[in-house]
């Protein structure tokens, strides 16, 4: 059976398009300005055409080996699936050369669905309230604009577009609506005739992580489809027990990006999320060094948490322990990952430092791992981030969780089924 085709755009680390492989899409090209985001998708292509093949062991073999070279890994893939990874932004200058790439990707066959979403910076409330015009000036603002013209390009049966919700109060809800107004001029319907949307949360599909989002999803408009109905997954795992209990404990500045054994036995819950997934080590379960003082400050904030279930208010601490000048805003800027419940939202601001991330257990006392933050996205243990610590958890934050989007492109996939 032929697989559906798709385009992914503003792809970042690959984690909305590997659910899309997941529920049997095939992608025809990523594109993503990141370098190091870039190479993780194409360490990821390998890893899919290897297991595809039957060698997955050469990628076991590349994540085990403490001088791997990505390069020597890609080798091992046909090259036309390395270099449908775009490393490129998307412009009005760069749309006539991504036009071509694709279009060589492409040949005779067509694209079925274009999946991804703009940057979300410009959209995000935080990044406005941090921004002295509001965000009003950012270019990022219009990129849906280049999206469309995808859309006008390929003609895809479908489309996905995925953002912050931020995007729903941006300008007082004017760029949703020229957004509405752009895709449905080229040619898509959207549900919803009064403009609404679609917020889903990550924790209904199974990921344990509070992640609200705003899922767009349109087709052309003889299709005459609905937005698709999803079921909420009900369960009770918890981050402590169920997704970090496998994990070697570590202190503050310790761990390695290289491969260690799993200290003990995995959990319903990792086989069940695709997390533990084969492989009899886990990569860049790796913490950030701490001083004293912050190290104090995840203490205090640890056990308010467990003793009174109450958050950290920065303002609130000795003057001793308090190092920033702004006590009247940013006063949650240290929080601690819920252990005996579900995390809260992972942001590309955990690149900066992990004090919004603070490891549940006290004995630790120490911000999460690489490892931890990927799981609290639900990537498997396999998923290799390329670059730096810091580059790896600036890709995690940005991210969609793999889970929550399998699931959506599941639905996506019977929707398109009879088309």
């Amino acid at each position: 059976m032929k697989r559906l085709k798709y385009i992914d755009l503003f792809a970042g680390a690959g984690g909305l398009s590997e659910g899309f492989i997941r529920a049997g899409f095939e992608p025809v090209a990523h594109v993503e300005m990141k370098k190091d985001a870039c190479d993780t998708i194409k360490t990821r292509t390998a890893y899919h055409w290897l297991k595809e093949n039957g060698k997955q062991n050469l990628y076991y073999n590349y994540l085990k080996s403490d001088n791997r070279k990505k390069e020597d890994l890609w080798e091992l893939v046909p090259n036309n699936l390395i270099e449908s990874v775009i490393n490129k932004e998307i412009s009005k200058e760069t749309l006539p050369d991504l036009f071509s790439t694709i279009d060589k990707q492409l040949g005779d066959d067509s694209v079925d669905l274009i999946i991804g979403g703009p940057p979300c910076q410009a959209y995000s409330v935080v990044g406005r309230a941090r921004d002295p015009h509001g965000m009003k000036k950012d270019q990022r603002n219009f990129l849906y604009k280049h999206y469309v013209k995808f859309l006008e390009r390929y003609k895809p049966k479908m489309f996905v577009f995925e953002n912050v919700q931020g995007i729903l109060s941006a300008k007082n809800g004017k760029h949703l609506k020229d957004i509405f107004k752009a895709v449905r001029e080229a040619g898509y319907e959207l549900e919803m005739p009064q403009n609404k949307y679609k917020v889903l949360n990550s924790k209904d599909f199974g990921v344990l992580q509070n992640r609200k989002r705003v899922i767009i999803v349109g087709w052309k408009k003889e299709l005459n489809l609905k937005y698709p109905e999803f079921e909420e997954t009900n369960f009770d795992y918890k981050v402590l027990k169920d997704l970090f209990s496998d994990l070697k404990p570590l202190q503050q500045g310790e761990g390695t990006l290289n491969a260690v054994e799993y200290a003990k036995e995995t959990t319903n819950y990792l086989e069940w999320a695709k997390i533990r997934n084969g492989l009899d080590v886990v990569t860049q379960h790796i913490a950030r060094p701490n001083n004293e003082n912050d190290l104090e400050i995840y203490r205090r904030a640890v056990d308010l948490w467990d003793n009174e279930r109450k958050r950290l208010n920065y303002a609130e601490l000795p003057k001793r322990l308090i190092k920033h000048s702004n006590t009247k805003s940013f006063t949650n800027r240290f929080q601690v990952v819920d252990g005996v419940g579900i995390s809260h939202t992972v942001v590309a601001h955990i690149a900066m430092d992990g004090h919004y991330y603070i490891h549940p257990d006290i004995n630790q006392n120490r911000s999460i791992t690489v490892r931890e933050a990927a799981r609290i996205q639900s990537f498997p243990d396999d998923y290799f981030f390329e670059g730096s610590r810091t580059s790896a958890f600036k890709q995690i934050g940005n991210a969609v969780p793999p889970l929550m989007s399998e699931k959506i492109a599941e639905h996506i996939k019977d929707m398109m089924g009879d088309l």
